[in-house]
């Protein structure tokens, strides 16, 4: 058998503080952070992404955050195949790997070491789905991968992710399998991690959604306009132009709407993200969750360290 790596994953919807607490646990554990968001590999999104700034770092090594431009679409896919040979330099220099973030799709197939090598993409169908989700709409879709792969559909309903939902008709068009027998045969090998998983949330959701409103009026006093009539200007992918935080500030910047209404569109669209996060991640009975409305920052920290000293460095 292989030695699995250990890694903690600091999980959880936005605005939990997952940041603060990887820091805090690579200081006590000699670690370095690996982020888990599939925005924040962004160059000149770090504010609408909320990337750590330099003070917050700690000078602890934060890695996958502003490595790609905002030109270059980015996958699932590509990210584990950036993160697996971090992951291994850092076990590899004896400290401990800490992933950190929200989208839970990255952090289960890297933890889970999904095999993509048997997808396909073809640009020409892409563009055909491109083009029938802006005639038929998102449930028209839908319906359509309800009749070809129903455990993807019920996963997909909540969700509502159109790329994720392009992306799951585009797998069966150009390989003729659902995305469901897929992922069966890319887990059949054992994963060459040995994770914990910490997640993050509050006992009460107002609690959360006022952490989210705060957040959004501490990103547009620290620029967020500015970053995002920068980004809007360039010639971005698809995939970093979903990023929340910039397009719902498009109609201010375009003349159409009033900023406190854009901010106001802001704040739901986050609330909504922080929901699907939450619905991720309750379903994975793995996780070791905390509720940080209950907890301050040194009690939460402290009963993290206390598991992980129990799971990883506990005396045989």
């Amino acid at each position: 058998m292989m030695e699995q790596i250990p890694v903690v994953a600091v999980v959880g919807p936005t605005a939990t503080g997952k940041s603060a607490l990887a820091v805090t646990l690579a200081e006590h554990f000699d670690g370095e952070v690996v982020s888990a968001d599939s925005m924040q590999v962004y160059r000149g999104m770090e504010i609408a992404t909320a990337s750590p700034a330099e003070y917050e770092m700690h000078g602890i090594p934060h890695h996958l955050i502003g490595c790609i431009d905002p030109t270059e679409e980015f996958s699932v896919a590509r990210y584990c195949a950036l993160a697996h040979p971090i992951l291994a330099d850092i076990h590899a220099r004896s400290k401990l790997p800490i992933l950190c973030g929200g989208t839970g799709l990255f952090v289960d197939s890297l933890l889970r070491c999904v095999d993509f090598s048997v997808e396909n993409t073809d640009p020409a169908v892409r563009a055909q789905l491109h083009s029938q989700l802006d005639e038929e709409g998102l449930d028209a879709m839908l319906s359509e991968i309800a009749a070809f792969d129903p455990a993807s559909y019920e996963r997909l309903k909540t969700e509502r992710n159109p790329r994720r939902i392009l992306r799951c008709i585009e797998v069966y068009r150009t390989t003729g399998r659902t995305v469901t027998e897929l992922n069966i045969e890319a887990t059949r090998y054992e994963s060459r991690y040995r994770p914990l998983k910490i997640g993050l949330k509050t006992s009460d959701r107002a609690v959360l959604y006022d952490r989210i409103d705060a957040r959004v009026d501490a990103m547009l006093d620290m620029g967020l306009l500015d970053e995002a009539r920068e980004v809007q200007s360039a010639d971005i992918g698809q995939t970093a132009a979903m990023a929340i935080g910039h397009k719902e500030l498009l109609p201010y910047l375009m003349g159409n709407e009033s900023l406190s209404i854009c901010t106001d569109s802001l704040k739901r669209a986050t609330r909504r993200y922080s929901k699907r996060q939450l619905t991720w991640f309750l379903r994975d009975d793995s996780i070791h969750w905390f509720d940080i409305d209950m907890m301050t920052l040194e009690e939460l920290s402290a009963s993290a360290e206390q598991l992980i000293e129990g799971t990883f460095y506990a005396q045989s």
